[in-house]
């Protein structure tokens, strides 16, 4: 497994037979507001453009996992992509019909702790908590995901969470062989962070 970190959430996922792209924002620097006014600097997203990639990674994209329908996490340039390619995708069942709306090849919905067969081997929704106290709410739902696909290492990607029971369960019953945690003490200008502290990215 061979695992590129693009920007943000965004993450291509290379195995033997398979090209996984995650919650692409795959937009120019600059081109969608900023997130925040009072607290800092007022920066359009995405702040830093796309980086250099091997030639063709994103053309050799076979299936997209999308943890949650957030612009930085599936930006217009990113549902250009997918419709244009009518690239296969993966997402939770909460986000189906907004998805399919939008002309995407919506074709396997999850719900929480249910797994089931996904290319070849097994995946599964697990919750995630988009922030700390009632900024949850606004936020709406997220899913992460454990993957165990074939001949690779079991994948745990979080997705945009704090740390949770439900995190914990994973991490303590599943042991993933390998993890991802959203990080970075991203936040609005009111309420409290969106994602993990310091202090739970350590204890994760």
């Amino acid at each position: 497994m061979k695992i590129h970190h693009v920007r943000n959430a965004t993450m291509i996922i290379e195995t033997a037979d398979q090209v996984l792209l995650i919650d692409p924002m795959i937009g120019p620097k600059g081109t969608m507001p900023p997130f925040s006014f009072i607290r800092s600097k007022p920066r359009k997203n995405p702040v830093v453009g796309m980086p250099e990639m091997e030639e063709g990674l994103l053309d050799r994209v076979t299936h997209c996992l999308i943890t949650h329908y957030h612009p930085d996490h599936l930006d217009k340039d990113a549902i250009k992509f997918l419709a244009k390619n009518q690239t296969p995708i993966t997402c939770s069942i909460l986000d189906e019909k907004h998805l399919r709306g939008l002309k995407l090849n919506v074709v396997q919905t999850l719900d929480y702790w249910k797994r089931t067969s996904f290319l070849g081997g097994q995946i599964e929704g697990i919750p995630a908590q988009h922030g700390y106290g009632y900024v949850a709410k606004p936020t709406g739902n997220v899913m992460g995901f454990y993957l165990e696909l074939p001949g690779e290492k079991s994948l745990y990607l979080s997705s945009d969470t704090i740390y949770t029971t439900d995190v914990e369960k994973v991490l303590k019953e599943y042991q993933p062989s390998i993890s991802v945690v959203a990080a970075g003490g991203a936040r609005f200008d009111i309420f409290k962070p969106l994602l993990m502290r310091k202090e739970d990215v350590i204890r994760f």
